[in-house]
């Protein structure tokens, strides 16, 4: 037995989730609209609970705009057996609460409505009962805490584009140096990356507003940080308003600005949940959306469609252009091989579901740190300080790694099967407006 599982209490936990999952969603029988009130209710509960959880873990809440006096003022207390069985009545508690409200017909959005709650909900109580001391299984925790199983990638799979690399990469032996090799020529110069980033995230924002009705006064601030285990991260504080903190320990390429200001700001996170507030919060009253638990589905839906909206919006050859003409002389970076350079990203990108089974191994104890780094310098060709960097996550956020490959599948799948054809790109926006303002969950988007 590795140190620190509790077998019995994966046990039971199995049998829990098992349980619930049977009588969980409902598909053909659903709350009444005239049932908001008591829906409402379980929402403020959802909330409270939230904000409860968060004293236990500083991670846990990744934002709150809600009534200032629901914030608790303790944090980083001690998670003992009397907090343990007050939460999780708490969440039994409401998820009873909306079971009694399943035999009602409902309108498509109070469906989804119910089912955010039901599955936000059934992550919290996930939490509350990895708070306790269980150490869940790689895949069963990323089912419990974010609706999905993980995608599967084969080490076939992914050598065969490591071999496409090594093809086409200049110069002979260790695909990894080569590949680092390589990028350095397309390195943004330090002093330079504030004005590149203002200039992708303006263009970004400009292209977004041409399919997405952006609600007035929104606005971020974008911050520059070092020493955290992840590239980039938006903090939502509410009233239409982000702090976008951009990570520069390591090289920022010329590709980062572009992506990142899609990513953290337009049309990803931060369109996401400003269109969240002025919608669902500012228009309807629906509290829930105030807080924003990290270990939660809600996180694979922002991350998904974060992924998916980059895409779109730079269509075909669009980006390369734009970054060709505008940020490359801004870098003061020559365009030579800049094709190769894009083909090469290109192909790095898809090895990202190495960084599933990277994690899935290490954290179920089969891989030890040396094995998972020297794992992703092979199949993510990461120098071994960005290896390191990435395990580092890794261990910080746990299962949470899965939310970028596997929300990129289902909200591509999602868009494909609802008309988003390739060369129909008014209808891929339409699409991602609707999820990106509506309430969803990805087990929802994949029936």
């Amino acid at each position: 037995m590795r140190e620190g599982k509790k077998v019995n209490k994966i046990f039971l936990l199995l049998i829990f989730i098992l349980l619930t999952l049977s009588c969980g969603e409902k598909k053909d029988q659903k709350p009444k609209s005239d049932l908001e009130l008591k829906m409402n209710g379980i929402a403020e509960g959802y909330v409270k609970l939230v904000l409860e959880v968060g004293k236990y873990d500083p991670m846990y809440v990744d934002a709150y705009y809600g009534p200032k006096e629901w914030r608790l003022k303790e944090e980083n207390l001690s998670f003992d057996s009397t907090a343990n069985v007050k939460l999780i009545s708490v969440a039994d508690s409401l998820l009873n609460e909306l079971e009694l409200l399943s035999e009602y017909n409902a309108t498509e959005l109070e469906t989804l409505r119910y089912r955010y709650l039901y599955k936000q909900l059934f992550a919290v109580k996930t939490k509350i009962i990895i708070l306790s001391g269980s150490v869940l299984p790689f895949d069963l925790e990323s089912r419990a805490l974010y609706d999905v199983s993980p995608p599967e990638t084969t080490e076939e799979d992914l050598q065969m584009i490591v071999d496409e690399l090594v093809k086409i990469l200049p110069g002979k032996g260790d695909v990894s140096e080569r590949i680092a090799s390589f990028k350095k020529k397309f390195e943004i110069p330090k002093d330079q990356i504030a004005t590149v980033f203002n200039t992708a995230i303006k263009e970004c924002r400009s292209r977004t507003s041409k399919y997405i009705d952006l609600p007035a006064g929104e606005k971020f601030k974008a911050e520059y940080v070092t020493g955290k285990p992840w590239g980039a991260y938006n903090w939502y504080k509410g009233n239409l308003f982000s702090v976008i903190q951009i990570a520069t320990d390591f090289p920022v390429y010329i590709d980062s600005p572009v992506g990142l200001a899609a990513h953290e700001g337009y049309p990803g996170h931060h369109a996401y949940n400003i269109l969240l507030e002025q919608n669902l919060v500012k228009n309807k009253g629906w509290v829930e959306y105030t807080v924003y638990p990290l270990y939660s589905p809600q996180s694979l839906i922002a991350e998904g469609t974060a992924v998916f909206g980059e895409e779109i919006l730079f269509p075909g050859d669009e980006r390369m252009k734009f970054e060709k003409e505008v940020l490359f002389p801004l870098a003061k970076l020559d365009t030579t091989n800049a094709e190769l350079y894009y083909k090469v990203i290109s192909l790095q990108e898809k090895l990202n579901g190495a960084g599933v089974l990277a994690a899935r191994n290490y954290l179920n104890g089969d891989w030890t740190k040396d094995e998972t780094v020297a794992w992703l310098q092979k199949f993510q060709l990461r120098t071994k300080e960005r290896a390191e960097k990435y395990l580092s996550f890794i261990k910080t956020y746990r299962s949470y790694v899965v939310t970028y490959n596997a929300g990129d599948i289902i909200i591509r799948d999602y868009v494909e099967r609802n008309g988003g054809a390739d060369d129909n790109l008014a209808r891929k926006w339409e699409i991602l407006n609707t999820l990106i303002s509506t309430p969803q969950t990805p087990s929802g988007l994949m029936d």
